[in-house]
């Protein structure tokens, strides 16, 4: 089992946001308003100031930038589901439950890829792809990636000289964080995501770090099973909870 009060703030310097603040503890960031992690409240321990007053400041941080309030809740103890059910009581909904998985990293890497320490244009080819969503969305992850501190890496396999799948992974300590994995579609299906995965798990290895984490849609079965059989194994379960907009 890991502990989320653990690795949370270890995620967060591993995919930075735009801006951050902090209401004791709970962690504030705000970027474009596309990727949840970086545009949501993390509540990770109790915040500086009564609950109730908390939420009301976290939403007020939010609406002053634009951004709809939403929160990042890991169902951990009493506090979160009284945390959960005062959101409720706010009109607030759940979506998107997302699965932290943790496990060794005893990857090899491929030698058809190449890891470099900044994106290059093939890499943002295949990351930007529609398939993944619209262009802001992918404008903002690609920057979110571009602050991840070093040492980072940024892998690229392609596939008779064409981009085919790219990925990330941010070390920090003894941890790193896999993240970004994407194959372009006419590359899918070919088992590029398993062995970019291992490279990654590799130049973490090489990093210094000694186990990895990622962040995986639970509804992702087949990239969940990627990651089971390479030695992940579920930690726990947050969700994001914010007002349906009208």
């Amino acid at each position: 089992m890991i502990d989320p009060r653990v690795i949370e703030p270890i995620a967060a310097r591993g995919w930075p946001a735009a801006e951050s603040a902090g209401l004791g503890g709970w962690r504030l960031h705000a970027s474009d308003g596309h990727s949840g992690r970086i545009n949501t409240c993390w509540a990770l321990e109790p915040p500086d100031r009564d609950i109730e007053i908390a939420i009301a400041s976290a939403e007020a941080w939010y609406t002053a930038r634009g951004l709809p309030p939403r929160f990042k809740i890991v169902e951990a103890d009493a506090a979160s589901l009284d945390l959960i059910a005062r959101l409720r009581r706010r009109g607030y909904v759940s979506d998107t439950p997302t699965l932290t998985m943790a496990g060794p990293l005893v990857g090899a890497i491929d030698p058809e890829a190449t890891i470099a320490a900044r994106t290059c244009d093939g890499f943002a080819r295949v990351f930007a792809d529609p398939s993944f969503g619209h262009e802001a969305d992918a404008a903002e992850r690609l920057a979110a990636l571009g602050r991840i501190p070093p040492p980072r890496g940024f892998a690229l396999i392609r596939r008779d000289g064409a981009p085919a799948a790219v990925g990330a992974c941010a070390v920090d300590g003894e941890w790193a964080g896999v993240m970004g994995m994407r194959t372009a579609p006419s590359f899918r299906r070919q088992g590029l995501a398993r062995r970019l995965f291992r490279t990654l798990t590799a130049f973490a290895a090489s990093a210094g770090a000694v186990r990895g984490y990622l962040q995986v849609d639970q509804d992702n079965a087949s990239a969940i099973g990627l990651y089971e059989a390479e030695g992940f194994e579920a930690g726990y379960l947050y969700r994001y909870w914010s007002r349906p907009r009208r």
